[in-house]
């Protein structure tokens, strides 16, 4: 892809705090961003939470931010350095719901700051549970039969739908907090309560379960130009158990056989 030469400064949004389900990957792609953005002639400003870090290395940004990642904290940021570009993609949830936030309040116009790397659609399209659907079932993959609910009483319609076990996905959260699988009424209610309080947009997706199913996972890489390449594929050893386990999985798929390779071929692209 050439070089954009509309663009000067680009602001660059860390992870924050190690935590599960956003480790130290995020610092190692966040410093090589900072490195690679440097060398091309553009001035970088970072900001990170987290001063134990690679990419809060002073000499890695031309200006860095140890401060708490907000949207109040981060739009000051973004007035007193003026960058032209954010980049939000190499932080994480952390990051991507900060720019989020700071795109639908209207900061990122008001300061003629421009989302890179992602738009707020697609961001919206991958985090939130219903659009992430409807996509989809725009291109004809087949997905778990699902509903969105805003709450309890939302929930418990969804779930004459889905049946138990029910599986309950928070929109916007890390790693699936919030989240879990219910195997009666009781703990169906508890989790969907506590993943009403933990979605920004307090909201749920009930979801069929698929408990048993195996599950292969195929990285993708796609350009501009629409050309796409799968340089990994994934194959969890232990069949489908949950988002919020930390299940065994190797690389290289062993397991499926002539029909799951041919929908696997149809499908990755």
């Amino acid at each position: 892809m050439p070089k954009r030469t509309d663009i000067e400064s680009i602001l660059i949004i860390g992870a924050g705090p190690i935590v599960i389900g956003q480790a130290c990957e995020f610092d190692y792609s966040g410093a090589q961003a900072c490195k690679v953005l440097k060398a091309e002639g553009y001035r970088i400003v970072l900001v990170n939470s987290n001063p134990a870090t690679i990419m809060t290395d002073p000499e890695l940004a031309h200006a860095t931010y140890i401060e708490p990642i907000t949207p109040a904290i981060v739009e000051q940021i973004i007035a007193r350095e003026k960058p032209d570009a954010l980049l939000p993609t190499m932080g994480g949830q952390t990051a991507l719901n900060t720019a989020m936030e700071l795109a639908r309040s209207g900061a990122l116009e008001r300061h003629g700051v421009e989302l890179i790397g992602a738009t707020e659609e697609a961001i919206a399209k991958a985090e939130d549970r219903q659009l992430f659907r409807e996509a989809m079932d725009k291109i004809g993959l087949a997905s778990p039969k699902s509903r969105l609910a805003k709450s309890l009483d939302e929930a418990q319609e969804a779930l004459a739908l889905t049946g138990l076990p029910a599986i309950i996905r928070p929109s916007f959260t890390l790693g699936g907090t919030g989240g879990g699988i219910a195997y009666n009424t009781e703990e169906f209610e508890d989790i969907v309560r506590g993943g009403l309080r933990a979605s920004p947009a307090h909201e749920v997706l009930i979801e069929e379960s698929v408990l048993g199913w195996k599950e292969y996972e195929l990285e993708v890489v796609r350009d501009k130009n629409d050309n796409c390449i799968v340089i990994c594929s994934i194959e969890n050893v232990c069949f489908f158990a949950s988002q919020w386990a930390i299940p065994l999985k190797k690389c290289g798929v062993d397991s499926r056989d002539r029909g799951e390779g041919r929908l696997l071929s149809r499908d990755q692209i």
